[in-house]
């Protein structure tokens, strides 16, 4: 398996480049409108072609790139539920396998951050790479105050899915703020502040009293990444 990852400085977020050499097949997760030039580029140096691009939640801080690579690829768009996101080729599901070549993307269902938060698990051999968008974070998690987020479903999602891969399982955050680029289950499990309330009451306290500001590009992206990305 090949695996890039590809950083927005604006809104500190990660995209990542997952492809099967074999079959030259290739999956974008969380790509960013304004980098879709780089994306056709780095396709097209590694030669590969682009059969799904993925959103792991409706963002608030970023405009996805998913309608532009389909308009310039053809590719398949999956974000959220079934008909949540019209614009979306197809909505996801807990369970649901995207195959690309030969590399099978499972889709786990993570609510908390938002109603619609997926997870991306690729297992290559003896090796799981996870890919956790705004479910789990090194040294933290994502918030729970907009979107119909829920604190409580976001500590069900982490003990009862997301911590229970083995240890070594890698973790790739959908966005970092200090520089850090992967991590392992294991890794969080011992050194993650927002992982150390004992109980689901105590995480719900600590979630609830974070009083973070809205993310600035909330109320552009939001509505646009309902849209894929595409102005109407």
């Amino acid at each position: 398996m090949l695996l890039r990852q590809l950083f927005d400085k604006e809104s500190s977020t990660y995209t990542y480049l997952i492809a099967d050499e074999a079959s030259g097949e290739a999956a974008l997760i969380d790509p960013v409108d304004v980098h879709h030039d780089m994306y056709l580029r780095l396709l097209m140096e590694l030669g590969l072609k682009l059969t799904v691009a993925l959103d792991t939640h409706v963002h608030a801080d970023h405009v996805t790139a998913l309608g532009l690579l389909r308009e310039s690829t053809g590719c398949a768009t999956m974000v959220g539920f079934e008909g949540e996101v019209d614009c979306a080729s197809e909505g996801l599901e807990d369970g649901k396998i995207i195959n690309v070549g030969a590399v099978a993307i499972n889709v786990i269902f993570t609510p908390g951050h938002t109603d619609d938060s997926f997870c991306f698990l690729v297992k290559d051999g003896d090796q799981n790479y996870l890919f956790t968008g705004d479910t789990l974070f090194i040294r933290g998690t994502g918030r729970t105050d907009f979107q119909n987020g829920d604190a409580g479903q976001l500590y069900d999602s982490l003990h009862q899915k997301v911590l229970t891969l083995p240890g070594n399982t890698l973790v790739y955050p959908g966005h970092d703020y200090k520089g850090w680029t992967v991590s392992t289950i294991g890794e969080e499990l011992r050194a993650n502040p927002r992982l150390e309330p004992e109980t689901r009451d105590a995480f719900i306290e600590l979630m609830d009293n974070l009083d973070l500001p809205d993310p600035k590009m909330m109320d552009v992206a939001v509505p646009a990444n309902r849209e894929c990305g595409l102005k109407k």
